[in-house]
């Protein structure tokens, strides 16, 4: 076998009949497969072992050869080689054609190739191929044109005139013979000259035809391989015929496509021979053409050929095609052993590392493991008997199971993986049941919930990829997520509540205003029920001496509740004390206001204070973040465990409850309504009586119901009940919200109908109250809507995110710094007045491209090239900047990839990115994943008048991407300059807006109903817009340039996520819009050897340039273009990885006319041909590293997650207790 991870690159051609011949071991001559009877593979057929290889391992046919000993040894009875039965999946055959078939890719293809290169019409080559028409060959001196069609009477009429004087043909013969006349060098020469004074229709056709013959002219393929004159025959064992349990036979269609050719090509043999009619001989040949097309392509051309049952036989082009073909389905997603998948289940006892694994699930995982070790002990003499003890599962396998999967991590994986979160590695935790058990924090990155989720095992196996685990993929270790570096691992439901209970103040508690020498003390009174967690307290200061204290407070007493001082408690010692759920207390000391002044009575301070606040789930996370900025991953994971234990262990102490008289209601519900009802009578009447249409009826009654709704739902939210466990349960974000609330007590409101709008008929009553029938019926609309809705969105959000993957999967961080003196600048990205993204959140982990100053005392705050971190940006936008130039993706001069200066931070972790990280998949999964949560809905403007209607959501985010034109287009200016005038055209329903620049006018008409975004006198720039609307990228590239393209598309995109409260970080887009502008256009080839017309790699085309001007020739010109990521995808330099995407056939054919050459740079490439992936720890950098053994002892506490250093830990803190419990 060839080793591939030698492979440099993979090369695509076009097969030429020689080459087709010396793949193969044989020719197959009959259409039989098996023998019924004696079930063994027919001489010359298509399973035959003659050629294709024995079907038993080492064995000829005739069992005359059996053992290895007789390896390669050929049988002389039966003439079968002796070797490996699997050389039945490698060993090829070939059909030797009784006439020239053309191939069908080639002649269908849109654009047709063959048409193309013999410049005939696809319809006419259709009749020469199929037999309908004769092609003059040779005209000789006659009045006949080359190429010329003739129908069969046009030709007997010429041949009884001209005799022998001139050639015409039919069938792939004819053609076969044209592709051999055809002189390339001389055909690309000319079309050249053509060029120079070609136009329109003519020069479109000419770039065409000269794009395809310079393939063929660089390729070094033939144009006449493109006829086959004998046809390949794949291995049996990838066609395989199974007998079934009542005799039958399943095959797969390719025996039966392929049967119909060779009796076909027999019969037109035996025609041959016996010199039949030519219409007959032709009749076969078409037959012979339509098989091989049908084995081909089946359906390409005409009606598919079909099996039983009326279905189309799959040919070999379907092998290939969509999710079941062999890209999709077996070279991209393979099915792994060593995996097993179950319900998972809750399991609040384990640490963030760990996740419990069933019992007999882990023995069969880590069987292989457990036998070695069996037999390693000596407990069993070999490893049958090992696998023996297995099976009858013997008491002693436990104890070693249990040792052999120690420091082993599994990988636990959960369907939709819509990041990279979506797989994580665990710590296996042995644990009765069937079920995997997972951690209660580690939900949320896989989405996971357990009424009745499954979740995929999988075990790493070599020891470089159990420390890649261990290092890379240890879930301890993604605390933050990748699309904007917030924490990802937030508390939820009853951590929250525990949390929130926990740390609330009452007054009047028992034992208020005690005051406490140290935590131990307020410990013992709480034991003894002298104080509640919820007393306030005070503390004296100088028992934490290693907190940080406000100056000149350090041995004061300070006011807290005790359940504030429990939940101080897990945070690590030097950690500031918490005492007000605010970002300021996280990176401060404690306000001073809390501190009791000399002589102060502590109750007369309780009494004029006000409550503290409860800590909330949004403070918890920004507690997390701060932790992980400070301490790193492994104090976070301890501190996240510690959160979790606190947070259950209160909430059941709490014994919050819930019961229907908790559940507030509100006594003048019924008024709000009745007067409602009037208001909707008066519109109405108002209706009825012909003032308003029906569409006015219809909005203003929606929004009657709309206001009534918010009424009782502000009567609902004054309702102040601090210890009702409902409004507990909202405010600490554990559990619903104030929506939830107006339909439990107040009312359900408007219910959506069928059509998308709204029922004009509310549904009054609440929950509480219950719903009559009709309402029941009603709400039933809007839940059914939901539901598709959902389906809908996830459908749409996934192919979003696969396409977004494909195009980007090549992104990979390449290399130190590009050194680029270009940079992007940034400033806030507004619509209107609303803020849609602030400057602090484009700031955080980039570098500068420049320095930053101080607007008013002109210092550099920041100097150019800094990576900025949250303190660096808060100074920056504290100092009033308003506008930054950083590095950015757009501005990288990195080939086939980015640089880590341009790049900046990885999210993910908090520090630089590294080289080899695969950003272009990050980038993709953190656009995709959160598509679900955007809209479906395009919406409206609210009814304004004028204003287009603006398409959002999902919708939105699909058209940008894909470089559509958008609906509610803009008006943009070509010129720089001002508006002269803006008039109205009655008779033409125009407005026509007149721009005057510096050496041109321009005036556009723009629609009545258009709005305009401009007046007279206003000064407009190039691309600005004239109306309102959306821009469209293609027009605003062709306007202005790829980097204000790129900038448009990056704040839209933000707009469509920002709107729906979804963060996604600038860098993330900015990868995607990069890959949509890697290509331009050639205008003018100058001296290169590039064709005009022809799409280019960016950096392909400096570098051809750069030739050309070092040796003093013209450089050739071209222009940006911007692609969807759809033909992106398909435009890459890798066809591997195009063909894997869509539109398979197309690619292939492609690639193999130009005789492609694939530099296996990307991921999916090297997936595909099982080679180590070119990113992460598969760079070629890290591949020759040799292990470090010196790494300084806190460099290892830092970064790495360290099971075995917590274990000593836990072991080292178990004996101190016994030591404490023998005193």
């Amino acid at each position: 076998m060839i080793d591939v991870n030698k492979f440099e690159s993979m090369q695509i051609g076009l097969a030429s009949p020689n080459k087709i011949r010396s793949w193969s071991y044989g020719e197959v001559k009959k259409p039989e497969t098996i023998n019924y009877r004696t079930l063994k593979p027919e001489k010359d057929g298509l399973f035959d072992e003659r050629i294709f290889g024995p079907t038993k391992d080492w064995s000829c046919a005739c069992g005359k050869y059996k053992g290895i000993r007789y390896r390669g040894i050929v049988c002389d009875r039966c003439g079968v080689e002796v070797t490996s039965a699997k050389v039945r999946r490698e060993r090829m055959g070939h059909i030797e054609l009784a006439a020239p078939v053309s191939h069908i890719w080639y002649f269908k293809g849109i654009p047709s190739r063959m048409g193309l290169v013999l410049d005939i019409s696809p319809r006419a080559l259709e009749e020469v191929i199929y037999f309908a028409a004769y092609i003059v060959i040779d005209a000789g001196d006659t009045d006949l044109e080359d190429k010329q069609l003739l129908t069969e009477a046009e030709y007997r009429e010429k041949k009884a005139k001209f005799g022998n004087r001139f050639e015409a043909k039919m069938g792939a013969e004819a053609v076969k013979e044209l592709l051999e006349q055809v002189d390339i060098d001389k055909e690309v020469h000319d079309l050249k000259e053509e060029l120079k004074t070609a136009t329109g229709q003519k020069r479109t056709r000419a770039i065409r035809r000269l794009d395809i013959l310079d393939a063929f002219k660089n390729s070094g393929n033939k144009p006449s391989w493109m006829v086959m004159d004998c046809i390949p025959v794949i291995p049996p064992d990838l066609r395989p015929m199974v007998q079934l349990d009542g005799g039958r036979f399943a095959t797969s269609d390719l025996n039966d496509l392929y049967r119909r050719v060779i009796n076909r090509n027999n019969r037109l043999k035996r025609l041959l021979d016996l010199n039949a009619p030519r219409i007959i001989v032709q009749n076969e040949k078409r037959m012979l053409q339509e098989a091989v097309d049908a084995l081909i392509d089946n359906g390409r051309r005409g009606r598919p050929v079909v099996g039983p049952g009326n279905r189309p036989l799959k040919s070999l082009s379907h092998m290939l095609k969509g999710k079941q073909g062999r890209f999709r389905q077996n070279l991209l997603g393979k099915r792994v052993d060593y995996s097993g998948r179950s319900v998972i289940d809750v399991s609040p006892k384990l640490k963030f590392y760990q996740c419990g694994v069933p019992r007999p699930m882990a023995l069969e995982l880590f069987k292989p493991f457990v036998m070695h070790e069996l037999v390693k002990r000596g407990l069993a003499s070999n490893i049958k008997n090992a696998k023996r003890k297995i099976d009858r599962e013997d008491d002693d396998i436990w104890d070693i199971l249990e040792d052999v999967i120690k420091e082993r991590p599994v990988l636990l994986n959960r369907a939709p993986t819509l990041h990279r979160l979506g797989i994580q590695a665990f710590e296996p935790v042995l644990v009765p049941g069937k079920s995997i058990r997972l951690h209660p924090l580690a939900c949320e990155a896989y989405n996971a919930d357990f009424d009745g989720d499954q979740m995929a095992i999988h075990v790493p196996l070599s020891d470089e990829a159990v420390a890649e685990s261990r290092l890379l993929m240890l879930a301890a270790h993604h605390i933050l997520a990748p699309k904007d570096g917030k924490p990802i691992v937030t508390p939820s439901q009853d951590i929250v509540l525990g949390n929130y209970w926990l740390t609330q103040a009452e007054r009047g508690r028992e034992g208020e205003g005690m005051i406490f020498d140290s935590p131990a003390e307020a410990a013992i009174a709480y034991a003894n029920g002298d104080i509640h967690y919820h007393t306030r307290i005070g503390l004296a200061a100088d028992s934490m001496p290693e907190k940080p204290w406000p100056k000149g407070y350090e041995h004061g007493i300070f006011v807290t509740t005790y359940g504030k001082l429990v939940f101080n408690q897990i945070f690590p010692k030097d950690f500031f004390y918490i005492n007000d759920p605010t970002q300021e207390n996280l990176t401060h000391p404690v306000d001073e206001k809390y501190f009791l002044q000399p002589g102060e009575d502590i109750h007369e301070k309780l009494d004029n204070m006000k409550l503290g606040k409860a800590f909330k789930k949004g403070f918890l996370s920004d507690s997390i973040a701060q932790i992980y900025k400070d301490y790193k991953v492994q104090r976070t994971s301890d501190f996240l465990d510690d959160l979790k234990e606190l947070g259950y262990t209160v909430c059941t102490t709490s014994g919050l409850t819930i019961g229907v008289e908790d559940i507030p209601t509100i006594t003048d519900k019924d008024d709000i309504v009745a007067e409602a009802r009037k208001k909707v009578d008066v519109v109405s009447k108002q209706y009825r009586r012909g003032l308003i249409t029906d569409e006015e009826r219809h909005d203003r009654v929606i929004s009657i119901w709309n206001n009534c709704k918010d009424i009782v739902q502000n009567e609902i939210a004054q309702i102040h009940a601090p210890r009702n466990p409902i409004t507990i349960m909202a405010d600490s974000g554990a559990r619903g919200n104030i929506s939830n609330f107006t339909q439990l007590a107040g009312m359900r409101g408007l219910m959506a109908a069928p059509n998308g709008g709204m029922m004009e008929i509310p549904v009054t009553s609440n929950f509480r109250e219950g719903l009559s029938v009709l309402e029941m019926f009603m709400s039933t609309h809007g839940a059914r809507k939901g539901m598709t809705d959902t389906a809908l969105k996830t459908a749409n959000s996934g192919y979003l995110t696969r396409r977004l993957v494909d195009v980007a999967q090549d992104v990979i961080i390449r290399e130190e710094d590009c050194g680029t003196d270009r940079g992007l600048t940034v400033h806030a990205i507004t619509e209107g007045d609303e803020m849609i993204e602030p400057l602090f959140d484009r700031l955080v982990g980039r570098y500068t491209s420049k320095s930053v100053y101080d607007p008013e005392t002109h210092e550099v705050i920041c100097p150019a090239d800094v990576l900025m971190d949250e303190d660096m940006a808060h100074k920056i936008v504290d100092a009033g900047v308003t506008e930054v130039t950083i590095r950015s993706v757009f501005t990288c001069n990195t080939q086939h990839g980015v640089c880590k200066k341009c790049y900046g931070m990885n999210l993910a972790t908090g520090d630089d990115v590294e080289v080899g990280e695969a950003v272009g998949t990050v980038a993709a999964q953190s656009i995709g994943e959160p598509g679900t949560q955007l809209t479906m809905r395009n919406f409206h403007n609210g009814g304004v008048a004028g204003a287009a209607d603006i398409t959002q959501g999902l919708p939105r985010v699909q058209e940008l991407f894909e470089a559509r034109n958008p609906k509610g287009r803009a008006t943009i200016s070509e010129v720089t300059g001002e508006i002269t005038s803006i008039e109205e055209d009655p008779a033409e329903h125009t407005r026509q807006i007149t721009v005057k620049g510096q050496t041109d006018t321009r005036t556009y008409d723009v629609p009545y109903t258009a709005s305009v975004a401009v007046a007279e006198g206003d000064h407009v720039v190039r691309g600005d817009k004239l109306t309102l609307g959306s821009i469209d990228p293609k027009e605003l590239i062709r306007v202005r340039d790829a980097l204000t393209t790129e900038k448009y598309i990056l704040s839209e995109i933000q707009k469509a996520y920002r709107m729906q409260g979804v963060e996604i970080a600038d860098k993330h887009v900015e990868v995607m819009a990069r890959q949509m502008l890697q290509k331009v256009r050639i205008l003018d080839p100058g001296e290169t050897d590039i064709l005009p017309g022809e799409l280019m790699d960016i950096g392909e085309f400096k570098a051809r340039n750069r030739e050309v001007i070092i040796s003093g020739g013209i450089p050739a010109t071209a222009q940006s273009v911007i692609l969807g990521i759809t033909k992106a995808a398909l435009e890459t330099n890798s066809f591997l990885s195009a063909a894997s995407f869509q539109e398979t056939t197309r690619v292939l054919t492609d690639a193999s006319i130009r005789g492609k050459n694939d530099p296996l740079l990307g991921l999916k490439e090297n997936v595909i041909i099982g080679k180590i992936i070119p990113a992460g720890t598969g760079m070629p950098v890290y591949r020759e590293m040799e292990p470090k053994v010196d790494i300084p002892e806190d460099e290892k506490k830092k970064s790495v997650y360290s099971i075995a250093d917590i274990e000593k830990k836990l072991a080292a803190a178990d004996a101190e207790k016994n030591d404490g419990s023998a005193d």
